[in-house]
């Protein structure tokens, strides 16, 4: 499963940032009801992965705001 991250506030945010890697971002994802999730990968505007989740545990209208952290892992292999 992959979240869209469509809304103008995510893309102008992301434009402003350096990529981790070619053509992706890692980022922290802090929630409206306080929940955080760090370790988030973006790839090409959508919320793909987050490190130790099996899918994305929430929708784009619950996302507070998004910080590029750059703090990697290996997110293609197993974890």
């Amino acid at each position: 499963m992959m979240l869209e991250l469509s809304e103008k506030r995510f893309s102008d945010y992301l434009r402003g940032k350096a990529e981790t890697g070619m053509g992706y971002w890692i980022a922290t994802v802090r929630l409206k009801d306080g929940r955080v999730f760090p370790q988030a990968v973006i790839v090409g505007g959508c919320l793909t992965r987050i490190k130790g989740e099996a899918g994305i545990p929430f929708s784009r209208e619950d996302i507070a705001d998004l910080e590029i952290t750059h703090d990697k892992w290996d997110w293609r292999g197993d974890d």
